[in-house]
Formats: C-alpha cells, structure tokens, sequence
C-alpha cells in the first residue's frame, strides 16, 4: 500500500521558518548522505526528526546547526545564510546539545553553565552580574540549580542533560537543536527531559530534536520530519503523518497505530513475532505485513 506523504506543517501560524534547508547536499568522505533536501523549521513549536538508522537524521541536524558544510545549497538563519555568519553570531541565535557532550574532569555544574555565556563576551565586554543572572536563571529553569557545586561528572544521566541544557540555555537563544537529549536514560528520566523540552517550548523556544523512540516522537512534537535514505519521507502533525503504512516504508516496521489513551496524539503498538493475538489485527495492519 502506497504511503501519502504529509508535507504540510502544523502550528506554524504562516510564520517564516526560523531555520530551513534549500537544496542541501551533504555527505562524508565522498559518500552522499543527504541529496537536494529542502525543509524549513516553523517557529516557536518542538520539530522532532525520526527515521531509521542511517537515514541522515543527525547529519540534518548538525547542516542546520552548521557543524557540517553543505556541498550544494544552503541553511538559511532568520533569513541569513549561516555560512556567512561569524561563528559568535551564531551561538548568539542558535543552541546546539550534540550526542553524548563530555564535560572536562572535575568542572561544576556553575562553571560548565557558564561557559554559555562566551558568545556573549569579548574583550570589550568581561563577564558581568548580567551574565550571571543569566546563569542562575538557565539552572533554575532546569532544575539544577541545588548542584551548581557539583562536578558534572558525578551527576546521574538525566542530571547532566538537564545540565547541558541548561548550559545552552545561557547562551540566550530561543532557537534549541538537541540530537538525541534521551539517549543512555531510562524512560523515567527520558521523560522528565522531554517535559523540561516542552516547558522551554512553551516559553516560546523553537525546538528541534532528534529522537529514536517513535511515542516519545509523537507525544512531544507539533512538527514531525520522517527520513529514509537521506530525502523527507513526510512532514507535519503527528496526527496527520503517522499510519501504520508509513512506519513499514520508513522503518520496515509492523505496527498498529491506534488512539492514545491518556493524550491526543497517535500511539504506536510494534508488531514481533511472538504473542500477537490475530484476532486483533485489522485489514490495514495485515495487509502491510504482507506487502
């Protein structure tokens, strides 16, 4: 069964996308991992980019955030091409919490929040009770500011995200690209990260993730990307973009999708082999595991 692709974005008002991509073509070591790709970040909602393995995920997100150079094309910054922007300006606008950031041994939470004050200093302009109020702002808005003392490197996982978070909070942007803020934490703590994500979306922060669990994806998104093999697959709602047809082409995946019981978002139940009563398997769902 043919997958109807979604490309249009919910939430975003009519607004001008904050971030966007056009004609981005990017790869590594001669291999092409993302080719022509366009797609534009809508203002002020949490966009979350899902696909499978490999499929350029992360290699979008560090484009947008200018980590990697396009070959071809350009990622334009509030109607700039970021390219041609200073690397200070840059941070100014944007946030950037990469997989898995390593703290220096020793260094506290306090110092490692501050250091996203530096695209705010120069030597014109020294650290000041401005940046500190800052500081102490980002580590209440997270939590964590009881640990302003402690070495990083002693917290617990969820700990240290809400820490690097918050460190990129200090840097005083409203525009956050986070890849992959769940990875290596229990659901538990998976959740108490993606409701502090949603707490700064709600404070009017234009969020983009990178996330592997499909629910999570779906829970807390306005905005989903699907990626396969480097292109968009579908884009907009969860509601709108998530069928059991598109998580087969996407992820080769068997699944139902059926209404949330406690939210307002689709529901993804996978599909294995073992204890699935058949009874209980719709027409769409059989015939996806067929096709």
């Amino acid at each position: 069964m043919a997958v109807e692709h979604v490309t249009g974005i919910a939430s975003g008002g009519g607004e001008t996308a904050r971030l966007a991509a056009r004609g981005v073509t990017v790869g590594y070591g001669g291999r092409v991992v993302i080719d022509d790709l366009d797609v534009a970040i809508p203002p002020r909602v949490i966009t979350t980019i899902i696909g499978s393995n490999g499929c350029g995920k992360s290699t979008l997100l560090r484009t947008l955030s200018r980590l990697l150079k396009p070959t071809r094309g350009s990622v334009v910054l509030d109607g700039d091409d970021i390219a041609r922007l200073r690397t200070r300006d840059v941070a100014r606008k944007l946030g950037l919490l990469p997989q898995a950031p390593v703290a220096p041994e020793g260094l506290t939470v306090a110092d490692l929040v501050a250091r996203g004050r530096h695209p705010h200093q120069s030597w014109l302009r020294q650290w000041s009770s401005d940046d500190a109020a800052v500081v102490e702002r980002a580590l209440d808005m997270t939590g964590v500011a009881d640990l302003a003392d402690r070495p990083v490197d002693a917290l617990s996982g969820g700990q240290r995200q809400r820490v690097w978070i918050s460190m990129t909070l200090a840097q005083g942007t409203d525009l956050l690209l986070l890849d992959e803020p769940t990875t290596y934490l229990d659901l538990a703590h998976a959740i108490d990260v993606l409701d502090l994500v949603d707490d700064l979306h709600e404070s009017g922060c234009t969020v983009v993730l990178v996330l592997h669990d499909l629910n999570l994806a779906t829970r807390y998104s306005d905005n989903l990307i699907v990626m396969k093999a480097g292109s968009i697959l579908a884009q907009g709602h969860p509601r709108d973009v998530i069928t059991a047809e598109l998580l087969h082409e996407a992820f080769g995946l068997r699944a139902k999708v059926i209404d949330d019981p406690v939210g307002d978002r689709p529901l993804i139940v996978p599909i294995g082999r073992a204890h699935v009563r058949p009874d209980r398997m719709d027409k769409d769902t059989v015939q996806v595991r067929l096709g």
